[in-house]
């Protein structure tokens, strides 16, 4: 499937769940925590062509030892060069791996390879993080206009974030 065989008003992360049609999913993120969550769900992402953007760190390197790492630029908090910069990261791997599909849990790294994959037509998936159950996180609120399926995994999330789809927590 490419970006153009799916319209992303018809988008259904569902499609992804089918093990024999491979995909090309970019993962972004940022390092730590965000990462961890998006490594955890490793026994679907396992099937499909996939490339990861975040932060060149120790960590980072470690976790995806062996996986293929775009270094983003951080810090991205409240930093607009380096989203500008990560605006043109976005637009120069999205034409290099040429995803069917984004997906992030933030932070704020996601928000401009969510705004040119959108301008793209190509399908975006954010899942809410697992422990921001009280508030929205400023990443979600950012992307939320670019953002095919909005994914949460708590019940209070669902109620902070309109028309999110409630998945349960991926821990």
């Amino acid at each position: 499937m490419s970006p153009t065989d799916v319209s992303t008003d018809e988008f259904d992360p569902a499609q992804l769940m089918d093990p024999n049609d491979r995909r090309r999913v970019l993962f972004v993120s940022s390092a730590g925590g965000h990462l961890s969550q998006l490594l955890q769900l490793r026994p679907w992402w396992e099937n499909h062509d996939r490339c990861w953007v975040t932060f060149d760190l120790p960590d980072a390197r470690s976790k995806l030892e062996g996986e293929e790492l775009i270094p983003s630029y951080h810090p991205t908090t409240r930093n607009l060069f380096n989203m500008s910069r990560n605006y043109f990261l976005a637009r120069r791997e999205l034409d290099a791996f040429q995803p069917d599909v984004v997906i992030s849990n933030g932070a704020g790294v996601a928000v401009p390879f969510f705004i040119e994959a959108h301008r793209r037509g190509i399908p975006t998936v954010y899942l809410e993080v697992y422990d921001r159950i009280d508030s929205r996180t400023l990443t979600g609120r950012l992307v939320r206009r670019f953002t095919t399926s909005f994914l949460v995994q708590w019940p209070e999330q669902q109620v902070l974030n309109e028309g999110s789809e409630l998945v349960g927590p991926l821990y």
